[in-house]
């Protein structure tokens, strides 16, 4: 059973940075979808939490504009933290018995919304006083799945960002929900006590990077080969069926 829980713990994070090396983004949604799979959402989290943090914050540093994009964003970036910690303390956690069927929901309204190509357009008089309630949203669906696209992701799209600063944008807004989700899991007194201070854990997510990465690799290479569209409707269509099992799976 050991082994075949590493096999399929293994698989998903190479599925997870294949997604991540095609889109430039999903690594903790495809990620701490599939291993909840097999272990709580509260362990997966822990575990892709090293990948997620290496990743984002190349993908946030990389770009032409980090300080610029900080301070635009710095209200989403304080509501994220908030929120996830309120999620944390407040909502039961990622132990709560409701963290697997929130996050199958959560997987289910992305992988749906993907699909759908559904956009909003947010004036930019609004920006100001949303960006901090978008942060606070994500942060207390952060704190209670550990996935933090919702909101977040659909709210920077429709500022109508260019395609770098969109993609700076997101890696900026997966750092700091990466951190906040980690200090949830590290910090005693919460809804997973201290779970990620295993000197295990913290490991085996180090461990964890190595087939994320070459999962990245993999997705590099096959962005050059294969047709967005295609890898869209793939992409999404699989979040929203895996999102639709983890919703039903407890009454199964």
């Amino acid at each position: 059973m050991m082994t075949a829980t590493l096999v399929i713990g293994a698989l998903a994070l190479v599925v997870a940075g294949l997604v991540k090396g095609v889109t430039g983004m999903g690594l903790p949604t495809a990620g701490i979808g599939l291993l909840s799979l097999v272990m709580s959402p509260a362990y997966a989290a822990a575990m892709i939490v090293v990948p997620s943090a290496v990743t984002n914050v190349w993908q946030f540093a990389y770009g032409a504009r980090p300080m610029a994009t900080a301070r635009r964003f710095i209200g989403l970036s304080v509501g994220l933290v908030v929120g996830t910690l309120l999620g944390d303390r407040f909502l039961g956690g990622l132990a709560s018995p409701a963290a697997l069927p929130a996050l199958g929901g959560v997987l289910a309204l992305y992988g749906v919304l993907g699909l759908t190509r559904f956009a909003l357009v947010v004036p930019p008089r609004l920006e100001s006083w949303l960006s901090p309630l978008i942060g606070l949203l994500t942060g207390l669906v952060t704190g209670t799945t550990g996935v933090s696209v919702i909101p977040a992701a659909p709210y920077l799209q429709a500022l109508g960002l260019g395609r770098d600063d969109l993609v700076q944008a997101l890696g900026l807004t997966f750092t700091v929900s990466t951190f906040a989700l980690a200090a949830t899991l590290a910090l005693p007194g919460g809804a997973t006590q201290g779970l990620f201070a295993d000197p295990a854990l913290v490991g085996a997510s180090l461990a964890a990077l190595l087939p994320a990465l070459l999962g990245m690799e993999l997705g590099r290479r096959a962005r050059l080969r294969m047709s967005q569209t295609l890898f869209r409707k793939v992409f999404f269509g699989g979040l929203a069926a895996l999102g639709a099992y983890m919703l039903v799976r407890p009454l199964l």
